[in-house]
């Protein structure tokens, strides 16, 4: 569970009785990773298909039943949708460009996370998670740039929890492999107070 989840379920239920405020409180907790997320699924396009999605769930927030980390795996789903369908639109590949340095939230010292990629700037590490086979790479910006558990990841995919999981672990350890990192555990992608 991220550290702000409490405050943005309270947000959300706030503007879910009409305060602006609330949703501006929300809306600023949600999108830095949102977007890091959409920048590894659509590259320079990711502030197009983020408003996009915005408009979307701003449409629908009436309808969203749940806490802070339902909206935000609820918004993830969201832009997922709007990405897809603009990478059906563009007939592209998911590509990737610069990422602000603040929107990744890894883990502590000695996990996966940190040894593939402490040692490379963001644009580097969003270049070679495009590189992944797409299962991989959508698992992998689940799990650390949203920073979603793996069942909340598992809905956003339409996949199994153990599916997700096992597509972010190999994602890493590709990553781990590319970069030539050693020791790397097979401890499995968790994020922040996630156990085994």
């Amino acid at each position: 569970m991220r550290a702000h989840d409490g405050e943005l379920g309270a947000a959300v239920a706030r503007a879910q009785e009409g305060d602006e405020a609330a949703f501006a409180v929300a809306y600023r907790l949600v999108q830095p990773a949102l977007l890091g997320f959409l920048r590894g699924l659509v590259g320079d396009d990711a502030e197009d298909v983020a408003s996009d999605a915005w408009l979307e769930i701003a449409r629908d927030l009436g309808r969203f039943k749940g806490d802070g980390t339902g909206f935000r795996g609820w918004t993830a789903t969201i832009a997922r949708h709007r990405a897809l369908d603009h990478l059906r639109r563009q007939k592209v590949r998911p590509r990737s460009s610069a990422l602000e340095q603040d929107v990744l939230d890894l883990p502590g010292p000695h996990s996966t996370y940190d040894q593939a990629v402490e040692s490379i700037s963001t644009e580097q590490a969003l270049e070679l998670v495009s590189g992944l086979p797409r299962d991989q790479a959508e698992a992998v910006l689940l799990r650390v740039i949203v920073g979603l558990d793996a069942p909340a990841a598992a809905r956003v995919l339409g996949k199994r929890p153990g599916a997700v999981r096992t597509a972010a672990y190999r994602g890493l350890k590709r990553l781990a492999k590319q970069l030539g990192v050693q020791g790397v555990t097979d401890d499995g992608p968790r994020t922040l107070g996630e156990s085994k």
